[in-house]
């Protein structure tokens, strides 16, 4: 039977058949031949190759010597890359905080990053362990063991360190994160040392790749293994409800977040990934940040930067800072 993605595909070809329209400029004879200011003329898309002059679409200037130059009438691109960087900035940053943020808008496949550094990954980093996993067993055509499963569900669910070590070793450990991310189209994300998967290093234009590989239409995931993966970002531990979901107009997102107190600077990595509804459109969000002070801060940092971030595109107003979840309080643990 044919994949709901392939016919997502099929449904969106244009079709060979349709007539193609033509469309020619008329020009506007300048009389006198010193002329100024800009004169407007009009275009009508006719089959065959006419045009009626009925619609604005080039403009005729007058210069010297009585000829005139035909100009499109052309709207300017949007540079959401500035846009964001501008909403971005005004989160306030103490001591040494510092964050990144990437937003991809899924209808229109627009998207805008701020910030090219690296960061420590934390529990973000479980979500492509879970990916990689599945992409394993895809290759193996098998499905995941039930241990597998059990493993997977409190890695993404309960943010399990344990489950996340014994998922780590079934991949291969860095070698396997990182063979996966190679074909996911990651570039700058390096697996951590040994047994230390919560200081893989990555870029948030990065994680916007592989939640395009989570929920885009063109993965390298099966569509059972994305809904699979999904469904358990859409079913966090309550206490874990913050980050990326902030930038949320309601109750659809589905996340992953990650936490991590460094022990040579005292300061904390808190990260964010996920997707979003808002304004009525689906967006895909990364914040990654570190140097707070505490989690509680961390988190209050990564909330503001989501919604900034999002507003890029929704035009909404998010100045105003988000504020942390009480239950997210800091443990002192990795996570």
């Amino acid at each position: 039977m044919e994949s709901s993605r392939a016919a997502r595909r099929r449904a969106a070809r244009p079709s060979r058949r349709r007539p193609l329209l033509y469309v020619t400029l008329a020009a506007v004879a300048v009389v006198g031949g010193t002329a100024a200011g800009t004169a407007y003329v009009k275009a009508q898309a006719q089959p065959g190759g006419s045009a009626a002059s009925s619609s604005p679409s080039v403009s005729a200037t007058a210069q010297a010597g009585g000829e005139a130059s035909v100009e499109p009438v052309t709207q300017p691109a949007v540079d959401y890359d500035a846009l964001m960087t501008k909403a971005v900035r005004t989160v306030a940053l103490t001591g040494d905080q510092k964050v990144s943020a990437a937003v991809l808008d899924m209808d229109s496949g627009t998207s805008a990053t701020y910030g090219d550094a690296a960061f420590d990954t934390a529990s973000i980093v479980k979500v492509d362990i879970l990916a990689t996993l599945l992409l394993q067993a895809q290759d193996a055509d098998r499905h995941l063991t039930s241990a597998e499963r059990t493993y997977a569900t409190s890695m993404i669910e309960n943010s399990d360190n344990d489950s996340a070590s014994a998922l780590w070793n079934i991949i291969g450990t860095a070698k396997g994160l990182d063979a996966a991310n190679k074909r996911f189209g990651l570039t700058g994300t390096e697996g951590g040392d040994g047994v230390l998967w919560g200081l893989t290093q990555t870029t948030a234009s990065d994680q916007l790749t592989l939640l395009q590989q989570v929920f885009g239409d063109d993965s390298k995931l099966s569509d059972s293994s994305q809904s699979y993966l999904q469904g358990l970002m859409k079913n966090i531990e309550a206490d874990q409800h913050w980050g990326v979901s902030a930038a949320a107009d309601g109750s659809q997102w589905a996340l992953k977040n990650g936490w991590l107190a460094r022990s040579t600077t005292g300061l904390w990595d808190v990260n964010s990934i996920g997707r979003v509804t808002a304004g009525g459109k689906d967006y895909l969000v990364a914040v990654l940040s570190k140097g707070s002070t505490t989690q509680a801060k961390g988190i209050t940092l990564v909330e503001a930067a989501a919604k900034a971030a999002v507003a890029t595109f929704t035009g909404e107003d998010a100045s105003a800072s988000a504020s942390a979840s009480a239950s997210a309080s800091a443990s002192g643990t990795t996570s």
